[in-house]
């Protein structure tokens, strides 16, 4: 059996008017924000989604199902929180997190700093092992028409010493 697990995750919000808009943790200025059951942050639901199926324990749907009223409009951060609580109790920690936000706007490279330190505090690394990167559609589809907004996490958990 391996140390290491490798996980990928990715998650796509609608982007609508008179919602706040949440990324990695952080109230990012903009005219629309994501629609969901939760706050919608994206960047940490496909972050909870690759640290999930690393660890082979399903998806975020399953742990955090939007039928259930508890979760209507929970902060992301809480998920993230009890979805590294998870990994731990199989045996896991995180090494490191590299993500990618896939918007039109706004550019989110001041916000970065903030995202990577909550990310970091909430999945017990450091600054320098969350990479946040973002690219836009080039104006193309649902992206390009600035309609939605999604996110890809790629994560590498390592088995803890025993």
């Amino acid at each position: 059996m391996s140390n290491f697990r490798i996980g990928q995750g990715v998650d796509f919000h609608q982007l609508v008017e008179g919602r706040d808009f949440w990324l990695g943790g952080v109230r990012v200025d903009h005219h629309k924000g994501a629609l969901g059951h939760s706050d919608a942050d994206v960047l940490l639901h496909a972050i909870c989604d690759a640290l999930l199926g690393a660890a082979a324990l399903g998806d975020i749907g399953h742990h955090f199902p939007d039928t259930d009223a508890q979760y209507k409009n929970i902060d992301s951060k809480l998920l993230l929180a009890r979805t590294r609580e998870l990994i731990t109790e199989k045996g896991y920690a995180v090494v490191n997190i590299d993500a990618t936000l896939c918007l039109e706007a706004p550019k989110i490279k001041p916000y970065v700093p903030q995202m990577q330190a909550i990310i970091a505090q909430l999945t017990g690394v450091t600054i320098g092992e969350v990479s946040i990167k973002a690219t836009t559609t080039e104006k193309l589809g649902f992206v390009g028409r600035e309609e939605g907004v999604v996110a890809y996490a790629s994560v590498l958990l390592e088995k803890a010493a025993r």
